[in-house]
């Protein structure tokens, strides 16, 4: 398997697994269930498991794109510096993003930074892409 792929699948991984701690933070801080069964606010919540909840949210938002730039680069045979360092960059800026956010660092500048900083990787890889 190619690094690309290898950071694809932990980025999967940690996709899947960011709701744990929204879902245990609910659960710990009895956020409450409304009474319509509706899905629960995360507004309402203690601001860890808020932030836990948008730190999930966030992790969606990019993987998608991630994933596409990903997957075309290794249909189309495209692997160089700038897509192995793309991916393996993206995956450890995503694991900072969620520690910085769920850990209730200073939000600004350091978030928004962050989260530009995975965008930048995918934008990188996507112009390495379109450029071989």
């Amino acid at each position: 398997m190619t690094t690309e792929l290898t950071y694809l699948t932990l980025s999967a991984i940690l996709a899947a697994s960011l709701w744990m701690p929204y879902i245990i933070g609910a659960a710990r801080t009895n956020l409450p269930v409304p009474a319509d069964a509706r899905p629960q606010d995360p507004t309402s919540a203690v601001p860890w498991v808020h932030r836990a909840f948008r730190a999930h949210l966030n992790m969606l938002e990019q993987f998608l794109p991630f994933a596409v730039v990903i997957v075309i680069a290794h249909l189309a045979g495209v692997s160089n510096g700038v897509t192995v360092w793309g991916s393996i960059l993206f995956f450890w800026i995503r694991i900072a993003h969620a520690v910085w956010m769920i850990g209730g660092f200073p939000v600004l500048p350091g978030r928004p930074l962050i989260f530009s900083a995975g965008w930048l990787c995918i934008l990188a890889i996507a112009v390495s892409l379109l450029l071989a």
